[in-house]
Order: C-alpha cells, then sequence, then structure tokens
C-alpha cells in the first residue's frame, strides 16, 4: 500500500511526520516536494531586511523525514478518480491514498500589468528580489507600494518601513499599503485590525483603504477611482489561487476534506468548509489542524483495508477548526491576538518568536528553531 504526500509545506510536512508514527511500517510513505526543503512561509517577509534568516526557515526534509521516502519532482497533474499523480517530466506514480498539499500560488486577478510588474513573496528568491529592488529605491527615494493588507501585505509593509529606517531613508522613502476593502487585515476581528493599522501608522506606513488596483505600468499604478499612484518599487501579496497541478483552482472540500474515495486535499489548496459548515481562513494553523484531522482519517481507512475491508467505511473525523488566536509581525513589534484579548510590544514579540520556534521544534528542526528565536528577540 502507498500514501503519497504532495508538497511539503505547513500541511505536507506535518502529515507526513504524524503518518510515519501513525501508519504501519509496511505501509510506503511518499513525499513529493519539488525543491527537496520545508519553508517556513510565515517568516519568509523576515529574508527581505535580514537575508541570512533564509538559512533558519528552510529546512532540508531528509533531515526532519524519518521514514517517507522524498521524491523531489513537479507535479503536474492529480487524478483523484485513477489515483494517479503525473510529473512535469511525464513520469507517473499510482497511489491508494494522497493528500494535495501543494499550497496555493499568488492571484494576479488578469488586472493588466500587475503580474509583469509587481513582484510576490512565496519563496527566499522573491524575498531576496524585494531587497534589491528596495535597495535600488532607497538611492534615489520614491515610493514603494505594496498590494493587499492581508497579513502577509502587512508584514512586508512592515519590514520595508523599518529597513528604510535602519538604512536612514525613513523621511526619503514612502512606504503605500493598498488594500481594496475598508480595513486592513480585513478577515479578521475589529480590535485585531486597529492594533494593527496603528502598528503600521507608528512606523510610517501611508495606509490607503478603499482603494482597489485596475492596472499597472511600468512606473504608475491605475486605480478604479481613476486616480493615478506613481511608484519606484510594487510589491503583490493581492491573493491566492490554487496550484498549477489544480489548474489554479482551490477544490472546495467539505469537513473531510476529501475530493475522491482516496484523495485528501489539505491546507491553501483547497477551500475548506469546517463541521460548523464555516469556511477556514488559509493560514499556517490552519493547514497543520487539518493535517492532523487527515493523518486520523487515513490511517482509519488504511486500518479498514488491512482488515480485508468492511462492507461500511469507517467513520471520518469531521474537521472543525478552532483557532487560538493570531499573530503578525509588523516591523520589529508584532501583534497578537489571543482568545478576546490583543497584545502588542515586547509580550506580542516574543509570543511570535515562541510560536514560530515551537513549530520548528514540533517538525524536529531544533537547530533552527533556537536560530530563529535567537535572531528574532536580538532584534
Amino acid at each position: 500500500m502507498r500514501i503519497a504526500i504532495l508538497g511539503a509545506g505547513y500541511a505536507g510536512l506535518s502529515l507526513a511526520r504524524k503518518l510515519e508514527r501513525t501508519v504501519p511500517d509496511d505501509v510506503e510513505l511518499v513525499v513529493v516536494e519539488r525543491t527537496g526543503s520545508h519553508l517556513v512561509q510565515h517568516e519568509i517577509h523576515r529574508v527581505i531586511r535580514r537575508p541570512s534568516l533564509a538559512d533558519d526557515i528552510e529546512v532540508p526534509l531528509e533531515a526532519v523525514l524519518d521514514r517517507a521516502r522524498l521524491q523531489e519532482a513537479e507535479v503536474a497533474d492529480v487524478d483523484p478518480e485513477a489515483g494517479v499523480v503525473t510529473f512535469a517530466d511525464g513520469d507517473e506514480l499510482a497511489y491508494d491514498y494522497a493528500a494535495v498539499c501543494l499550497g496555493a500560488e499568488t492571484a494576479f486577478y488578469d488586472l493588466p500589468g500587475v503580474e509583469d510588474h509587481a513582484t510576490p513573496l512565496k519563496s527566499i528568491p522573491d524575498a531576496e528580489a524585494i531587497r534589491a529592488e528596495f535597495l535600488s529605491a532607497l538611492e534615489a527615494g520614491g515610493r514603494v507600494v505594496v498590494g493587499g493588507a492581508g497579513l502577509s501585505g502587512v508584514q512586508v509593509a512592515g519590514e520595508l518601513a523599518a529597513f528604510a529606517d535602519e538604512e536612514g531613508a525613513g523621511d526619503d522613502v514612502t512606504v503605500t499599503l493598498l488594500e481594496q476593502y475598508d480595513t486592513v487585515a480585513p478577515a479578521f476581528p475589529e480590535n485585531f485590525q486597529r492594533a494593527v493599522r496603528e502598528a503600521l501608522e507608528a512606523r510610517g506606513v501611508e495606509i490607503r483603504t478603499g482603494t482597489a488596483v485596475a492596472e499597472a505600468t511600468d512606473d504608475a499604478i491605475d486605480l478604479e477611482s481613476g486616480a493615478s499612484l506613481a511608484y519606484d518599487q510594487f510589491v503583490w501579496t493581492g491573493g491566492i489561487r490554487g496550484p498549477a497541478a489544480l489548474d489554479g483552482e482551490r477544490p472546495e472540500v467539505q469537513n473531510t476534506l476529501r475530493v475522491s474515495d482516496s484523495t485528501f486535499v489539505v491546507g491553501d489548496a483547497a477551500r475548506v468548509v469546517d463541521a460548523d459548515g464555516e469556511p477556514v481562513p488559509a493560514s499556517a494553523q490552519s493547514a497543520i489542524r487539518e493535517a492532523r484531522t487527515v493523518a486520523e482519517n487515513i490511517g482509519r481507512l488504511v486500518d479498514a483495508d488491512r482488515d480485508g475491508g468492511d462492507i461500511f467505511e469507517p467513520r471520518l473525523e469531521p474537521f472543525a477548526f478552532d483557532s487560538p488566536g493570531w499573530l503578525v509581525s509588523i516591523g520589529d513589534g508584532a501583534v497578537a491576538q489571543v482568545g478576546p484579548t490583543v497584545v502588542t510590544g515586547a509580550a506580542a514579540k516574543t509570543l511570535k518568536a515562541t510560536v514560530g520556534a515551537g513549530y520548528l521544534s514540533s517538525v524536529g528542526a531544533i537547530r533552527n528553531a533556537a536560530e530563529l528565536v535567537n535572531k528574532e528577540l536580538a532584534d
């Protein structure tokens, strides 16, 4: 029997490590990851200002996987009904059960010129490119625009504002954060939104909410209002779409996270509706919690198959999302929400460093955890 885990982001790595401990040793586990490593995505914005962090947030999978076989390949297509994965080189992998954990890609919504002129933030090379572009912008002064004020956009804007201050150019460069909705962090509670906005403004970020992008050229952004905004650098964090292997779609899955009897879609690659009928936000904590449920359910299906395949399928555990809170870094500070309470300042920053280190420790990257927390708190 073979279980394939496609992708090794938060969902994929969490799922693989759980299955290594819970399914019988004679069940083959295959982790397919194009890069051969796991990236701690929620810390990637920090590489813009602190390039050395790249070594701490990228974890070689061979160092943290126990018995799963790692296959470095790019997934081109998944056939959930046939139980077959097709790779970019034409090779195929058949499976008995699979979890599609390929994450999401940046959505540009077919806005003319945006994909051509803006830099996304999905990888370490993206962060390095944003750093290089920002250093060039600093030389002449001007405006840096970040499109999209979700948590990723908030973190990028805060990081760039702090970077400008460090370089002594805080008065020469304007960091502008655009958001089509009326608030920053629009998917989050009002008290969290207020605290995030205040933290951004305290760091000199210009916030323009209710401002939608219509088009981009090489030196200006045309807004839906008809106004035009000149820029020297353009970063885009305005949304997500499904991976190319799913034709850019994020299939909606119900609380078992299945798209067929043998195939699950987990994390940002899916639009998940939980056991309470509520949509689940695309986030690291969602992906990790979903992976735990899927690991339990795959284990039940494997046990049933090994027992000879009962007439009745085993009852699968429904996924219910219950967030303990939210965290976002803004330059050298942070904003945290724990239950109904919003925390800022040193307490929020310490909490963020602790959560990041705790996650790395949970996936076996102890050295990375120690280095990350030391560098976070040193700032």
